[in-house]
């Protein structure tokens, strides 16, 4: 399996808002199966940033055109090469 960033620019209106809470029971479902490993949201640039598990840039757009509010998007796709992180290491040992 690979790693996937795509980075989302979106358009809010009154549509937009309705559909919010489909959407976070899609993305819920995602994020439990594993296919999301993070899912962060900006209102302020009206931009957002998911991190899939997939295992090629079809199966990433296939989950993404799922999303009730994905008319609202332009987006952008790239295949990660390294993915690390605070989450991806071992606890910090601890002596009592």
């Amino acid at each position: 399996m690979k790693k996937f960033q795509v980075t989302i620019q979106f358009e809010m209106d009154d549509d937009f808002m309705s559909l919010i809470p489909s959407h976070r029971v899609y993305i819920d479902n995602l994020i439990e199966k594993g296919v999301i490993d993070y899912y962060l949201v900006s209102m302020e640039t009206q931009r957002v940033w998911i991190t899939f598990t997939a295992e090629d840039r079809e199966d990433v757009e296939n989950y993404l055109s799922q999303s009730p509010i994905h008319k609202y998007w332009t987006y952008e796709i790239d295949e990660l090469f390294l993915f690390d992180g605070q989450h991806y290491r071992l606890p910090a040992v601890q002596l009592n």
